[in-house]
């Protein structure tokens, strides 16, 4: 680890120097030379963006806003997420819904327990006052009379939240809906059904969503974990995964397919992060594909990303399968190529075609604009480039305008790496997706990376990376080592062109794997310092890399320093990212060359903290938060008290 990062995590009390601009009579320790005239690279709209994967309970738990699990008793232990009491069934006859075929059979013959249904939400079911939150669900009786069950919101210490009655009167199967406006908040309260009525009644996809979902959408996200990656500004969304995309074996693989069409009938599927950690073993853990391709496109939409959706590329998991007969043959691959074709059709096809009316009977009839496709997730060796290859000739012979993204592995370096880039180069995709989880150490000496990258090879996507300390956990160390690799990043925007921390969501209760950028629970969410590092950066991307120097060099770790430029065309500003990884104030003096005569509005964003172990927490939300100073400077020059252990943003009016 860099020797000033290790003694920071020594400092226990340290006051950390304000941000400041000093005056000219104060002498500087470092000089620094930008030329505002000599325009460098693109730095691509797609440059920096988020990687979301369903692990942690990032989607049914998490981001997708269904507060019911196992809501159509799909599951391998159909009761999964209930508790029934008196005498309740699952059935498979006659069923709602072909692909998600069971359904529970309530007999009430006036037991002392009565009979019904119990849900325990995700970790609880979160609620908050005065909110609204509509329950839907499919239900039929045997005979033609009426049935009625009391719906009750309960809470933790077991208090009736809310009752109310509905009754049930269709012997076909119907859907039936009613409003809860709970008058209390609670983050662990549960769904309590009870039959009123004796006699037998069926009950299918039991569904509880907030009234308030991200941009009010039906079948939509929560509202706050969605706003979160807004304020990201990112300009690509990769998903659905990772690991997912590739199944521990074909068959719990992703489908696309699967997860688009009516909500009720998208058969569910087993995820993986299940059982892959025994020591973080989720039995409960399920994709139900509510949130499916279609969301995630429509949510792209939203939040002004570009859509990069990752398909299986016909293999499994290569660390959990060696037996290459789990694999699909090469010769039998057209299925999975179909599907990719498929799929930019369903993206980007007019309305008259086979799988663009798919999409706009689901509600979309323009085009999602689809420009980038990525095949296969980290798979490496020749089990994966003879598969890529057929999936690549076909893209580009129907849809040549399409990107196409493939892997150089699970490791940055090494065999499979070095084997990966040339095929890939010989292939002929358009990026290669690179995956570093590395110590603060690794990040600040790979700030050149890119440096020495050949120029006219693939472009580099930084699809899934994160800074891992040696506890695992978000803390201003993996953040500050990101941010001074980062500058690295966009440096080389000519090789560069889209970056992705990951993973994404981890809910308190339901973790697997840290670090993460956004932790929640069932009412809340903590940003992390690592995700306000991504947060500036993608608020504060530029349209054009500037040369920034010192001593004639780019500013790379020289005296713990690592930096970046970038003019912005859309408003005509500078833009320089500067992170000081040592424990002293660095004074530093800028030369805007080419700068014109003048008073230039500054404005400076910084993040730092004197202990390199602090973390935000549910606790301490905002102990780890940009700060913002106005300021001017005259002419071409600015003077700068950088504090030590920074991250800081200055933004420059021309």
């Amino acid at each position: 680890m860099n020797s000033n990062l290790k003694k920071g995590l020594c400092v226990l009390s340290f006051l950390t120097a304000g941000f400041s601009l000093f005056g000219q009579s104060t002498e500087s320790d470092y000089l620094i030379k930008m030329d505002v005239d000599k325009i460098g690279p693109t730095i691509q709209p797609t440059m920096y963006g988020v990687f979301f994967e369903d692990i942690n309970f990032g989607a049914d738990g998490g981001l997708y806003a269904e507060l019911i699990k196992n809501r159509s008793f799909e599951f391998e232990y159909p009761f999964t997420g209930w508790t029934p009491f008196g005498d309740v069934s699952i059935r498979s006859d006659k069923p709602c819904f072909d692909r998600n075929p069971l359904y529970a059979r309530l007999i009430n013959r006036k037991q002392l327990t009565g009979t019904g249904l119990i849900n325990e939400g995700f970790k609880g079911i979160g609620i908050k006052t005065n909110e609204k939150y509509d329950l839907s669900f499919y239900a039929r009786t045997l005979k033609n009379e009426t049935m009625k069950l009391k719906i009750e919101m309960v809470s933790d210490k077991n208090d009736i939240i809310e009752s109310k009655e509905v009754s049930i009167n269709s012997k076909p199967w119907n859907k039936y809906m009613i409003t809860f406006a709970p008058m209390q908040t609670c983050s662990k309260s549960s769904i309590r059904i009870t039959m009123l009525t004796t006699g037998v009644l069926d009950i299918e996809h039991i569904s509880l969503f907030p009234q308030e979902t991200f941009n009010n959408r039906s079948n939509g996200l929560r509202k706050d974990l969605a706003m979160a990656l807004k304020d990201l500004k990112p300009g690509v969304f990769r998903f659905p995964g990772g690991c997912i995309v590739e199944g521990t074996d074909l068959s719990t693989r992703y489908q696309w397919k699967n997860t688009i069409g009516p909500v009720e009938n998208r058969p569910i599927n087993i995820n993986r992060w299940n059982y892959t950690f025994s020591h973080k073993k989720f039995p409960d853990y399920y994709q139900s594909y509510g949130l499916g391709f279609y969301e995630y496109f429509v949510l792209s939409e939203d939040i002004g990303a570009e859509p990069l959706p990752v398909l299986n590329c016909g293999l499994s998991c290569q660390y959990e399968n060696i037996d290459p007969n789990q694999n699909c043959p090469v010769d039998k691959l057209e299925p999975y190529i179909e599907d990719a074709l498929d799929l930019i059709e369903f993206a980007n096809g007019p309305i008259t075609s086979t799988w663009g009316k798919i999409r706009a009977d689901m509600g979309h009839p323009a085009p999602f604009n689809l420009k980038m496709i990525a095949i296969g997730n980290e798979q490496w060796g020749t089990l994966y480039t003879e598969r890529l290859e057929p999936f690549v000739k076909a893209i580009r012979a129907k849809y040549p305008n399409i990107k196409i993204i493939g892997s150089s592995g699970p490791q940055a370096e090494g065999k499979d790496f070095d084997f990966l880039w040339p095929e890939m180069k010989r292939i002929g995709v358009d990026l290669v997706d690179e995956h570093y989880y590395r110590s603060p150490e690794w990040f600040l000496s790979n700030a050149n990376r890119y440096d020495s990258y050949d120029r006219n090879g693939p472009k580099v996507f930084a699809g899934e990376y994160a800074c891992h300390a040696p506890d695992k956990e978000n803390s201003f160390l993996t953040a500050l080592s990101e941010a001074a690799f980062m500058t690295g990043l966009e440096r080389n925007a000519d090789v560069v062109h889209l970056c992705t921390y990951a993973p994404l969501f981890a809910h308190k209760e339901a973790w697997q794997w840290r670090p993460d950028l956004i932790w929640f629970d069932n009412l809340s969410f903590v940003k992390t310092p690592n995700y306000y590092v991504q947060q500036l950066f993608g608020n504060n991307a530029g349209t054009h890399v500037l040369a920034l120097t010192k001593n004639g060099k780019a500013v790379s770790g020289q005296q713990n320093l690592y930096a970046t430029a970038a003019s912005d065309a859309t408003d005509n500003t500078l833009i320089i990212k500067i992170a000081n990884t040592g424990i002293d104030q660095k004074k530093i003096s800028f030369i805007l060359e080419g700068l014109k005569a003048g008073i230039h509005a500054v404005t400076l964003t910084h993040l730092n903290s004197s202990d390199l172990n602090a973390k935000n927490s549910f606790e301490t939300p905002d102990l780890i938060t940009p700060k913002v100073v106005h300021s001017e400077i005259n002419d071409n020059k600015m003077d700068i008290a950088l504090p030590p252990l920074s991250f800081t943003i200055l933004r420059i009016a021309r």
